[in-house]
Parts: structure tokens; sequence; C-alpha cells
């Protein structure tokens, strides 16, 4: 019996852990699992070692001394088993309490086998020359393999059944290790003089720490700080171990270099990350190139830290300290009000896409509040997303009366959408996030293309009216295909141009006035006609009249209601309705209730009124069944 081999694997064990230990490292429950793993499997080749040893010496010692070294290292192989069982458990279980737990019917049976190996006989099997031992076998050995045979058939068996919980790159590397484990094991029992199952367990650990363990891979190259990888690793197992905890994230805009000289930029951004690298008690993360991640384990004193890293900021950097940057700050007393770690992300970066949030200083408490609004606005976007795909997009027509025709000549398409359940969401709860996330420019095209069922299906000819309202968004406006898809969905329907009316906001003229006026240039040609919506809102509204090649301009409600409600407002509304008269443009005017109401609007000239008086928004069918009813329609 020969320990070359042993000594071989000790000596591998013994480098992998000078370079382990010499990396800087998070408290990962995986790493731990490693380093039981490797302590099970370094003991192992230490006992396998003391085991030759004591055996070819065995008439130095006593007999019973010299079977519980050999049995000792039995043992230690059965443990090795139970630790590549709990590296893999790690993943499947990763609350600490259930983690644990599921553990503990294994190490039952671990120190059942334990028992049982020291209690059990075991015999040497020597050479011809009846005096050198080659290898030990006898019931010790049987129960002790048994045993670990167990734990080797109930990791395949994990392996197989949980493997959507199971990192896939610490799947495929157990099944190396345990494939070169069980192919040295063979090797062993058919050449019994070559000792080697010991050694294949340090190839097995080499291969977890070059695949996985490697703390280095938890490390930015370009920042020496922890990457978001080890980011969502950490914040994933504080949550699910229940642990409170605080986090600032500061994030770098374009804007928070603009007061440094161009040619500085790069060394005050190398002094701020050594800065962020000398932080003690803290643990810091570069999420992205322009976000950086701080995580306090104490939240009882992570403002205290917080402060003191911001005013550290505020010091200045560079030569004098005369750079100064001017980042974000979102601060989080207390991160398990996200629940998750995708939850912590994720708000961030909603919260980024929003600087309305954040206080003169750029600094961002957040608390339950931002989480539920984050919260709402994913769930929203993902009733959007149903809404579309399973068509319960649905649209509710408003009458307009003609006060020039005296009868119902036209009505605007409002769009709803329905939950899982079927019930109304107003757009006042799902359009501005809509337009927020792209959504608006497929949830516009259903509607357009719905007005066009509608109208094919329903000849607004028959129904006495002249043509259908059909919002834009600000998104929409900005869409430089806008016009073209419309233009082929009213062909697909064979829809007369004449019969659709498109209507654009103020702000979308601002926003994207050029795509806008290129958009309207062609529709126009077309025979499509557009009105200004929510006249009287905006800042700059009689240039909008001027620019914009509208037919219609609408009055919105808050204007109609202050004609009632103030005195002056009389007086500019009078002015801009003689304006617009004098234009040669039409008027509609929204929000009317009352039958005075729509005397005073008749009275000044409006052209069209739309409003409760007449009716509220009615669903399709509702809709024809309105117009029939009415006197005066066809």
């Amino acid at each position: 019996m020969h320990i070359q081999i042993q000594c071989c694997g000790i000596i591998l064990m013994l480098t992998l852990y000078f370079f382990y230990m010499r990396q800087k490292r998070i408290s990962l429950n995986s790493q731990k699992a490693f380093l039981r793993v490797f302590w099970a499997t370094f003991i192992c080749l230490s006992m396998d070692v003391l085991s030759i040893g004591a055996i070819q010496n065995r008439h130095l010692m006593p007999e019973p001394f010299v079977k519980f070294i050999a049995k000792s290292y039995l043992v230690t192989l059965l443990f090795v088993a139970l630790g590549a069982l709990s590296y893999i458990c790690v993943d499947i279980y990763t609350r600490e309490e259930v983690y644990r737990k599921k553990m503990k019917p294994y190490l039952f049976l671990a120190s059942l086998a334990t028992v049982g190996a020291y209690l059990a006989p075991i015999t040497y099997h020597f050479a011809e020359d009846k005096k050198t031992v080659l290898y030990t076998h006898g019931p010790s050995l049987y129960v002790t393999y048994g045993m670990a045979l167990v734990f080797f058939i109930r990791i395949f068996f994990l392996l197989k059944k949980e493997k959507a919980n199971i990192n896939p790159r610490r799947r495929e590397a157990v099944c190396i290790w345990l494939f070169v484990w069980l192919a040295a094991s063979q090797i062993q029992f058919m050449y019994t003089n070559v000792l080697i199952v010991g050694f294949a367990g340090s190839i097995g650990v080499m291969v977890l720490y070059l695949k996985l363990e490697n703390p280095e891979t938890n490390l930015d190259r370009s920042t020496g700080l922890f990457s978001s990888s080890a980011l969502f690793q950490y914040t994933k197992q504080l949550f699910d171990s229940d642990k409170d905890f605080s986090a600032l994230a500061i994030v770098f805009e374009n804007t928070a270099y603009q007061n440094v000289p161009m040619e500085q930029r790069p060394f005050i951004k190398m002094e701020i990350i050594e800065y962020l690298l000398k932080l003690p008690d803290v643990l810091c993360f570069k999420n992205a190139e322009d976000e950086f991640f701080i995580l306090f384990d104490d939240t009882a004193t992570s403002e205290h830290h917080a402060a003191r890293i911001r005013e550290r900021f505020e010091a200045g950097w560079g030569n004098h300290h005369s750079s100064f940057v001017h980042p974000y700050w979102f601060y989080l007393p207390h991160a398990s009000v996200t629940q998750r770690a995708e939850q912590l992300l994720l708000l961030i970066r909603h919260l980024r896409q929003d600087a309305k949030e954040f206080s003169e200083s750029d600094f961002l408490c957040i608390g339950a509040d931002s989480v539920n609004q984050m919260l709402h606005k994913k769930e929203t976007e993902q009733l959007i997303l149903e809404a579309m795909e399973s068509d319960r997009v649905d649209l509710y027509y408003q009458p307009i009366f003609s006060t020039e025709e005296q009868r119902i000549t036209s009505a605007e398409a409002l769009v709803r959408i329905r939950d899982r359940e079927g019930q109304l969401i107003q757009p006042g709860l799902f359009i501005d996030i809509a337009e927020e996330n792209g959504m608006i420019l497929k949830l516009g095209e259903i509607v357009f293309e719905k007005v066009c069922q509608f109208i094919y299906k329903h000849p607004l000819e028959r129904l006495g009216m002249h043509y259908i309202e059909v919002n834009l968004s600000v998104v929409q406006c900005a869409y430089e295909r806008l016009a073209n898809d419309y233009i082929q969905i009213m062909k697909k329907y064979e829809i007369a141009p004449s019969q659709i009316n498109l209507e654009i906001t103020e702000s979308a003229s601002t926003n994207a006035k050029k795509i806008l006026q290129n958009n309207m240039e062609e529709l126009i040609e077309y025979g499509v006609s557009f009105s200004l919506d929510d006249f009287g809102t905006g800042q700059s509204n009689l240039n909008y009249i001027v620019d914009m090649p509208v037919d219609l301009i609408k009055f919105d409600r808050s204007m109609t209601n202050s004609y009632f409600e103030n005195g002056r407002a009389k007086y500019v509304m009078d002015a801009a309705i003689h304006m617009i008269h004098g234009m040669n443009l039409e008027i509609v005017s929204e929000g009317i209730e009352t039958k005075e109401q729509y005397q005073t609007m008749k009275d000044l000239g409006i052209n069209h009124i739309q409003g409760y008086y007449f009716s509220k928004p009615l669903p399709e069918e509702d809709f024809i069944r309105f117009l029939l009813e009415q006197p005066g329609q066809e």
C-alpha cells in the first residue's frame, strides 16, 4: 500500500485552499457548503494516509487502535458523500431553516452508519507473502459504502427531480465530480492495489473550485468590487434568511461628472472606487457600469454610515479636492420592504426612470410606498400585456352632438381593458404606464383596428354619423411609421379616411413635432382629419392652433367648467372662440353635463357638444342602440 497518490491529493487541496483564502469573499451559503465538502475531502485524504501508515506499522501499535484508524477513514468517505449531498441542497432549500430541517434525516442516517462502522468488524486482505496488506474489507466497509451509495442515489435523484432549482453550473460540476469519483471507485475495485478514491475526491473539489467556488468569479475585474452576480446571490441569501438589511445605491447618470474635466474623469472614477474598496464593515458591489451598491448588515447604524459616505462625496475628489461628483442616491433603510432580491434590483431600475422622485439633494429615501408603486406598475404592465394577448381590450364610444345639425354626428372612441375576472379597468389607471413602457404603440394599433372594424360592421352613414375620433398618445405621435401603419389598416377594412378623425395633444406636438407633422401631412393627404385635444390645459395653446393642421379644437372639461365658475375665464374663452372661428375651425366642448351648460355653449357658437348631458361612454352594442333611439338619426 502506497501513499504517493494521497499525498498528491493533499498537496492539491492545500494549493486550492491557499488561493481560496487569498481572495476577497462574501459569505454565501454555497461557499459554506463548499468548505464543508473541502474539509471532508481533506480529512478523508489525511485519514487515508494515516490508515495506510497504521496498517503498515500495525505491529508497532495496538490492533484495536489500528482498526479504529482504518474505520475512521471509512467514516470520512461517508461524510464526503454527505457533503456532496448538502452542497446541491443549498440551491434546492434556500431558506436556512428549511435546509437544516431537510438535512437532519441525512445526518441521522450518517450517524447510524458511523456507529455501525465502528461496531462492525473489519479485516485485512493480505498479499501472497501473508505479510503485506493490500486493502481492508468486511462488514464495517460494507456499512459505510452502503450508506454512501444511498447518499449518491439520493444525489442523482435530486439532480434530476430538482433540475429547475439547481444552478446549472453547480449541477454540471457535481455530475463531473461524481463521475470522477465513481470511475475511481471502479478502478480501485478492479485493481485493489491502486488506492485512488481519495485523490478522485480532491479532483472533484478542484472541479467545484474552478467552475463555481473561486471567489474571483464574484469580483468585477475592472474595479475589484463584488460583481452584479454576487449582489444578486448575496441579497437573495439575505432575503431567504429573513434578515433585514440596509442598502445604498449610488447611480452616476450623465450629469454626475458634468463639472469634472473630461481628461480627469477616469482618475476620479478610480479614486471613488478605491474609496469604496476601503470602506469598513460594508460590502460594495458594481451592479452596472454607472451603478454601485453598498449593503449594510447593521440597519441600526446604516444611516450614519450612509451619511458619512455622502459627506465624502461632498468633500470633493482629485487634487485639492476640487472635482465634485453628483450622483443620485437611493437609500433603503429596510431593504426587507422589497421581499425579494429581484424586487430590490427592479425597484432601483424603476426609480432611476422617474427623476421626479428625487428631492433637490438628489437623495431618495425609499419606503414601502415606492415599492407598492413599482409593484402596481408591474402588475398593470402584465395586465395590459394579457389584455392585448387575450383580446380583453374593449372600446367605449361617447356621442358628440352637433349644435348645427341638432343630432349626433360623431363619437370619441375610448379604450378600456378588462382584468382576468372581467372587471373593467379605466384608462386613467393604465394609459400612463402603457406610454412609459412603450406598450401604447401596440395598444393604440389595436384600438385603431377595432374602430375600423366597427365602421366596417356598422357603416357610419347608416347611423347618421360622419366620423369617429381616435386618440393618439404622445408616444404614438413620435412613431415614424404611424401614418403608414394606420393607412394600411384603413385599406384592410376599406374604410373611407374621411370617417376617421385623429386627436393629438399639445404635449405630443412639443415632444416630437417634426415626426408628428410628417405623419399628419401623410394622413391628411390620404384624407384623414385631425383635432387638437385638451385645449386650455397647455402653456402655448394658441401657437399650436397656428402650427398644427387641425380641423377641430376640443375645449378641455376644466376649461368648460371654468367658464361657469370664474368670471375672468369667460373673457378668455370668448376670445378663444372668436379666434378659432376666425380661422374657420370648429370647436368641441367637453364635459357638458346640464341643460344650462349645453344652452350656454350653443349660444356661444360651439359647434359640437360632448358630455354626460347626452351620454356617458357606451360599449359598442349600447352605443348602436342609443343612436337608433335618437330622433333625427337615420
